[in-house]
């Protein structure tokens, strides 16, 4: 058993809010999670997948009334979006008889976007939290090139084996493709968006170019970003957006896309084990994809993160907007030994960071040219922790 980093911090949102939501995708742990933070006799779970558990909520006013005094986990809360102002209301009753805290633990599988209904009926009443894959802080630090190649999902990365391992990945993807996204929305076929998630892996870290995708599929724009969307809601791809300022030079203006697991990048384009990774060409986008998506996950929710290119070729990986108006940049590199190049240094000057930092493989820590620190992605995220 991984002791999740974010473990803690449930506990202490349960002891500030009436309602905490904890969302991610499926199979990341949400569920193993709620159970280690609750006591069995003082919580009662209910999976809104299960008939059983749904035919108990057929009066829930009534049923989660009479179970006020334990913590209620409710997974897959998605399923059932009518729920929130039910809540809403047994929470404000909760509060006239002095239970203010600690009432419900929901779990869900879409992003906060998606469940658009509890941002309007529990605001000020609900505190938000994701829970990723595994990242670089929960494993061993001999463990975090398998958990590149296999990604950060419990039952990939600990699987007994690469053949263990990519099986469950196809599986996973299949289980997505065939019975969990058509529950979300209109009718997409299961096969024209195994092609997309494909071609997103293919261009990991790429800047997204819609049209070309829509050639691809043989779909409109708007398809595509259809897609797209209901990927980023289902947390399963991440669009970072290009860094805004004003320092006089020609910005790109569209977004990158990442598919945020690395484990399923490699499914996806079927890779299955460390040597076909690293003969590649995606090596390096999906080492890129991997660095950033750790960084992120460990990163205050009040750091803004984006990526810096000009038409000139001035680009930086990973631009970070800490609170005080400090800057730092993150340059990706796979290796030993990284050189970095005059594009990163241009653009160094233009946007004149408080720090910058290249993460590289090895585990030193050392100075480069101009004020430039060599790092490793382990101690890069133990740094953003320290600051949350």
């Amino acid at each position: 058993m991984i002791k999740r980093r974010l473990h803690k911090t449930v506990q202490e949102r349960l002891g500030q809010f009436p309602a905490v939501a904890l969302l991610g995708p499926r199979q990341v742990g949400k569920t193993t999670l709620a159970q280690e933070i609750s006591k069995p006799e003082d919580s009662i779970y209910l999976d809104l997948e299960s008939h059983a558990d749904r035919e108990k909520l057929s009066d829930p006013e009534h049923y989660l009334s009479s179970h006020e005094d334990k913590l209620v986990i409710l997974d897959e809360v998605q399923r059932m979006p009518e729920l929130f102002q039910i809540l809403r209301g047994l929470i404000d009753l909760g509060r006239k008889k002095g239970k203010k805290v600690g009432r419900f633990l929901l779990l869900g599988s879409a992003s906060i976007d998606l469940l658009k209904q509890s941002g309007e009926s529990l605001a000020g009443r609900i505190a938000y939290l994701e829970l990723g894959p595994l990242d670089v802080t929960e494993v061993g630090s001999d463990e975090i090139e398998t958990l590149w190649i296999r990604g950060g999902f419990p039952d990939s990365f600990l699987a007994s084996t690469d053949d263990a391992s990519i099986i469950w990945r196809d599986n996973f993807i299949r289980t997505y493709l065939e019975r969990d996204i058509p529950q979300l929305g209109p009718r997409i076929p299961a096969e024209t968006l195994r092609r997309f998630w494909t071609m997103l892996s293919h261009n990991q870290g790429g800047v997204l170019n819609a049209a070309q995708l829509a050639r691809g599929l043989a779909v409109d724009g708007k398809t595509v970003a259809r897609y797209l969307d209901l990927l980023i809601d289902l947390l399963l791809v991440r669009r970072l957006p290009p860094f805004a300022a004003n320092v006089g030079k020609r910005l790109v203006k569209s977004p990158k896309v990442y598919v945020r697991d690395s484990g399923l990048v490699h499914a996806l384009l079927k890779l299955d084990d460390r040597e076909a990774v690293l003969s590649h060409p995606v090596i390096g986008n999906s080492w890129e994809g991997f660095v950033i998506e750790n960084i992120l996950r460990v990163a205050s929710d009040r750091v803004e993160a984006s990526f810096y290119r000009t038409s000139a070729g001035a680009e930086i990986d990973l631009v970070l907007s800490l609170p005080k108006n400090e800057l730092w940049v993150v340059e990706i590199k796979r290796g030993l030994s990284p050189k970095l190049e005059r594009g990163f240094h241009n653009a160094r000057e233009d946007l004149k960071p408080t720090r910058s930092f290249v993460v590289y493989s090895g585990e030193e820590r050392y100075k480069k040219k101009e004020d430039v620190e060599a790092i490793s992605l382990r101690e890069l995220c133990r740094e953003l922790l320290a600051l949350r």
